[in-house]
């Protein structure tokens, strides 16, 4: 695993091993748990996991986001857009927690000078996290997490990069990308080699 910053880029490699249906994720930091449940999970922030917290939901907060897949999904498109709400409300939840409640998309400044930013490896790890704790809960019917992606290397812009599930039925990727918008409003959900192809959202 390599971790390497320029001028404010984000790139960091990943390793996951993949057994039995279950992952063990080596991320940028020991101090990330690895096996995050919603009782024990690792929340990074200030820019490429520079800010470690070691956070916890209630079972309230996280039977609320079970009830985002229920009565649950006929396709995978749904169950898409079931994650990206999932997301987004955890987001809603961690975000005072951790003091990033009013982080910006693509790296802009909140305008609080105690605010804690948060970089696409911040981002990625946690929707990583966030997305390993839905899939060992069982909430994924058509999906299944895979390893997080890079892109860029000076062909597309700065190195960036995202979350990324499977599609069990066709085994399509997906990009689950959360860095664009603001904390608490869902990820982008597009096909991975769209995404690897520069794709950005109109305006930014």
């Amino acid at each position: 695993m390599t971790l390497s910053k320029a001028a404010g880029a984000c790139i960091m490699f990943w390793q996951f091993a993949f057994s039995s249906g279950a992952n063990a994720v080596v991320f940028v930091s020991s101090d990330i748990n690895t096996t995050p449940a919603p009782d024990n999970f690792s929340i990074c922030f200030d820019n490429s996991c520079q800010s470690i917290s070691q956070l916890a939901l209630s079972d309230d907060q996280w039977q609320g986001i079970r009830a985002i897949f229920l009565p649950g999904s006929e396709t995978a498109g749904e169950e898409r857009a079931m994650i990206g709400k999932a997301v987004a409300r955890l987001e809603q939840i961690v975000g005072p927690m951790t003091g990033t409640e009013n982080d910006k998309g693509l790296n802009k400044s909140s305008g609080n000078p105690a605010g804690h930013r948060m970089d696409c490896i911040d981002e990625s790890t946690n929707t990583t996290t966030y997305l390993y704790m839905m899939q060992q809960d069982g909430l994924l019917k058509w999906h299944r997490l895979r390893d997080p992606v890079t892109r860029g290397f000076f062909i597309f812009g700065w190195p960036h990069t995202t979350a990324v599930i499977e599609s069990r039925e066709d085994h399509s990727l997906w990009a689950v990308d959360s860095w664009f918008y603001d904390n608490g409003l869902a990820p982008e959900i597009l096909p991975l080699e769209q995404w690897q192809e520069g794709w950005r959202p109109a305006g930014s």
